[in-house]
């Protein structure tokens, strides 16, 4: 099939809540520059999910902290815009930036202790974060706080407010940073592999839970992960991203199904089926490259088995189906990968 060079941005219906443009984050460093992400293209309408997957390193957090202003020295963002309802956020004052954030846009971090102040109770930090934005009685706070602990499956949710974080097991402490993000119903909610630590029945009932915000309230979801089992139940489209670029987008059905860059073969690949039971998984060969040091072209290249000297000059995006975009020289050709 014919490939047509064409703007990386699929074309939709209405204007998107969210839209990104050739981000550019850079952090300068005594070595030099680093470039965690290098020209990213997003585009989220309300009610959607995105996955942004990729390997550790790959700049899918620092994507997600970028959008919402969280990045620090060294670190910058040095080009491209953030749209968010059709303002762009790249020149947003810092009290801008604060309205919005749990209001308007909401993060869950890795780490619950990003979000949780060890000193205050919970009910004391998940008041103040709806008393912030929403001019409420405390009765009708603390009611809606016991509702969303309820959604996330934290049990007696009356004990739990009464808590102070380090009376939590780090699962629960999770749950109520999760819980946090969603008592406003933001628009957007950029979730960084926030069920990572949770055991998988948990696991199962918050994305159940954040599924039906999402299609109830519309909502849009980033949900960044290194888990494509994850995000293939979960998300409306995929993202892959490798050295701080998107490589390829599209459809969940069409990522899952009909992958076209080499890596997204790589990470299909070492997912464990029941047919590779009792086999050894496929592995992506070589390691990620360091972003001081990225080679020529295709970042990939010198992990591709499909590499050929075209690589050594970069790709752009093509759209190889409808709303399928990859960046690859050789994209939709057989892999050993």
């Amino acid at each position: 099939m014919q490939a047509t060079s064409l703007p990386p941005a699929p074309a939709a219906a209405g204007a998107p809540i969210l839209d990104v443009a050739g981000l550019q984050t850079h952090f300068f460093t005594r070595a030099g520059v680093l470039k965690a992400v290098d020209g990213v293209d997003l585009r989220l309408d309300a009610g959607e999910i995105l996955g942004l997957v990729g390997e550790s390193g790959s700049g899918k957090s620092i994507t997600g902290f970028s959008l919402i202003g969280l990045i620090d020295e060294p670190g910058r963002v040095v080009g491209g815009s953030i749209r968010f309802d059709g303002q762009d956020l790249r020149h947003a004052t810092p009290e801008r930036l604060r309205s919005l954030r749990g209001r308007e846009i909401a993060m869950i971090f890795q780490d619950p202790m990003m979000t949780l102040n060890p000193v205050l109770r919970v009910d004391t930090q998940m008041l103040e974060a709806i008393r912030a934005h929403r001019k409420v009685s405390k009765k009708e706070a603390r009611q809606r706080a016991r509702e969303v602990l309820t959604m996330v499956g934290i049990p007696a949710p009356d004990e739990r407010l009464l808590a102070y974080p380090h009376q939590l097991s780090g699962g629960m402490r999770q749950r109520v940073a999760i819980a946090i993000a969603l008592l406003n119903s933001p628009r957007v909610i950029i979730a960084d592999e926030p069920t990572t630590a949770l055991d998988v029945t948990i696991q199962a009932q918050i994305l159940h839970e954040v599924q039906k915000l999402c299609r109830e309230t519309g909502t849009a979801l980033i949900w960044i992960t290194h888990d494509l089992a994850v995000v293939s139940g979960l998300a409306d489209r995929i993202a892959v991203m490798y050295a701080g670029r998107v490589v390829e987008t599209g459809s969940t059905a069409e990522i899952i199904g009909h992958p076209l860059h080499p890596y997204t073969h790589g990470l299909m690949a070492s997912i464990p089926t029941p047919a590779t039971r009792g086999h050894d998984l496929a592995s992506i060969p070589g390691m990620t490259p360091s972003l001081l040091k990225l080679p020529e072209g295709c970042a990939f290249r010198t992990r591709c088995p499909r590499a050929t000297q075209a690589c050594i000059k970069a790709p752009e995006a093509v759209e190889w189906r409808p709303a399928h975009w990859v960046r690859c020289w050789h994209a939709g050709e057989e892999s050993a990968v």
